[in-house]
């Protein structure tokens, strides 16, 4: 598919007005965010050659963020859109594996922040797709900018406005074709955070496979989970998202950011002969574990300091 130009320079007019020099006011380029404003952000988008994870089911993002394709003749999903200027790269990656980004026919997203939603616009608008999400992740998309309830808000960066956006509810399937996934609350990491599943199969082989979002308590220094008054439900939302997760069939776990499964580690592996490389049931179980000793430590850092 050849991209519209004037795509770009309207994404950029969203933010036009903010302190964060995204995009170029150019409709050829895509400017990365400054190494100022967001340090990992050079790293987290270097290119990364696409692969089949399972079935009709493959990796198409970065470096440092998934991006995840689902096929089916009669279209695609994509789930994760990476920043801003992850756009372009994402949409390579799918050329390149020979499909073409006008069948992408829904985009989703695991939680609304400028590195996994940034680029979520700007394929929309190449793609022509509907986008679906749980309604806080809706609303935050909309406007590119973040809400009081994030625990990040205070340094979370803007990106591009998403034109339309589906609302979904928790536990809705949601259908392109013959294809089928399945949207989890698993909030806490943001108020909305969603973790999507669905089945792949592959040679006489299937697979749950579970895109688990951020289950990491990460806020900005002043977030407190133990008192905040704008989410006060953080941690209880934590606890009911490791739960469902320990529910869930999976046999492959992938997340926002691919080196918390070490997935390119376990690629390594399967091209050196481990044909079963990424099937590691019950996977989300090692996820969980460590998640809630994770959260354990900061509500005990948060107790120490008082207050």
């Amino acid at each position: 598919m050849r991209f519209r130009r004037s795509a770009v320079a309207l994404a950029a007019l969203a933010l036009a007005a903010s302190p964060a020099s995204l995009l170029a006011q150019s409709p050829d380029s895509v400017t990365a965010y400054t190494a100022a404003e967001c340090p990992p952000c050079a790293e987290w988008n270097a290119p990364q050659r696409p692969f089949r994870i399972h079935g009709n089911t493959w990796y198409v993002g970065t470096g440092g963020l998934s991006a995840i394709l689902i096929t089916s003749p009669r279209g695609h999903v994509l789930i994760d859109g990476g920043l801003p200027e992850s756009a372009p790269l994402i949409a390579d990656n799918i050329r390149a594996l020979g499909f073409r980004l006008d069948d992408v026919k829904l985009i989703a997203n695991s939680h609304a922040h400028y590195d996994h939603a940034g680029g979520i616009a700007m394929l929309q608008r190449w793609s022509g797709a509907e986008v679906a999400a749980l309604p806080w992740s809706a609303a935050v998309m909309r406007t590119g900018l973040t809400l009081p309830e994030d625990p990040q808000q205070a340094v979370a960066l803007p990106y591009p406005a998403v034109a339309r956006v589906r609302e979904i509810a928790p536990g809705d399937t949601l259908r392109v074709g013959p294809l089928a996934v399945v949207a989890h609350r698993t909030a806490g990491h943001t108020p909305s955070g969603t973790t999507w599943s669905w089945r792949s199969c592959e040679d006489g082989t299937c697979a749950d496979i579970v895109y688990a979002d951020s289950q990491t308590p990460v806020s900005a220094d002043e977030f407190l989970f133990t008192r905040s008054a704008a989410y006060p439900d953080g941690i209880r939302d934590f606890e009911q998202g490791f739960a469902l997760l320990e529910r869930l069939s999976c046999d492959i776990l992938l997340t926002p950011h691919p080196g918390f499964t070490q997935l390119f580690e376990r690629l390594t592996s399967r091209e050196g002969g481990a044909a079963d490389a990424f099937m590691k049931p019950p996977a989300c179980d090692e996820l969980v574990a460590s998640s809630r000793a994770r959260l354990a430590r900061r509500i005990a850092d948060e107790q120490k300091r008082g207050g």
